[in-house]
């Protein structure tokens, strides 16, 4: 996607997720922009400085070794 230097930010999302974030967000008094915001904001600061006490919000990923059973 092209990146402008505006403030605007587009992006194509799949039509039942747009309605599903729409009615959570209408459901919770927010808006896109203002939820968007937050969202953007903690992620920045985050990624720069994570708190103490808070886990990672990407998920860990574990490789089992070959040899061993896998659990089912």
């Amino acid at each position: 996607m092209a990146r402008g230097e505006s403030g605007r930010i587009v992006i194509e999302v799949d039509p039942a997720l747009k309605r599903e974030l729409y009615a959570a967000l209408s459901l919770s008094g927010s808006t896109l922009k203002d939820w968007f915001i937050r969202s953007a904001e903690t992620y920045c600061v985050n990624r720069h400085q994570p708190g103490l006490f808070e886990k990672s919000r990407e998920p860990e990923v574990t490789v089992a070794p070959e040899s061993e059973p896998q659990p089912k």
